[in-house]
């Protein structure tokens, strides 16, 4: 491992490693596993500020489906989306291994309701494939590759990007 830093990509922060290996460098990416509907999805770490059990959730009148409600975090109200819901999975009843994953998306945090966190992962660029073209498209803007490992596959999502602008903007509003 030769040195650890923050790059820019695409307007975002990404932390990534810089490894040495006999002579050549490799990029590499520490991604929050989790699962939704017995599938592994990956964000990057630096999107993280917190993961907490579930809690009680205020649910809003008049808000889009994926929008669970508001949350009290620390003091500050805290909008709630569930990615169930957003993705148009089958709605679950939360659980003890359930989640909420608190991230920055735009100028707000949100927390996000996850099946379950499973472990922190350091990743080579190398093992990141693009999309598909069948599944490329403006729906799935949010989809960012799939990380091949030996056993298994784990879905690359940028989740600043689940939500188009209008949508953040109306969740801003509900947080104080």
């Amino acid at each position: 491992l030769a040195q650890s830093r923050n790059s820019e990509r695409k307007g975002c922060v990404e932390t990534c490693q810089v490894l040495q290996t006999n002579g050549d460098r490799t990029m590499e990416q520490q991604l929050v596993i989790f699962e939704l509907a017995n599938e592994s999805y990956g964000i990057d770490i630096a999107m993280v500020e917190s993961i907490i059990k579930m809690q009680a959730i205020t649910h809003l009148p008049q808000t889009p489906a994926y929008v669970m409600g508001v949350t009290n975090l620390r003091g500050s109200v805290l909008p709630v989306i569930d990615l169930r819901t957003r993705f148009s999975l089958e709605v679950q009843e939360a659980t003890r291994q359930t989640r909420i994953i608190i991230i920055t998306m735009g100028n707000i945090k949100v927390g996000v309701i996850v099946d379950g966190v499973s472990e922190v992962l350091r990743v080579s660029d190398e093992l990141i494939e693009p999309l598909p073209p069948m599944v490329n498209s403006a729906n799935s803007a949010f989809l960012k590759g799939i990380v091949r490992l030996e056993e298994r596959l784990i879905i690359l999502l940028e989740l600043g990007k689940v939500l188009d602008l209008g949508e953040q903007e109306a969740l801003e509003a509900l947080a104080v």
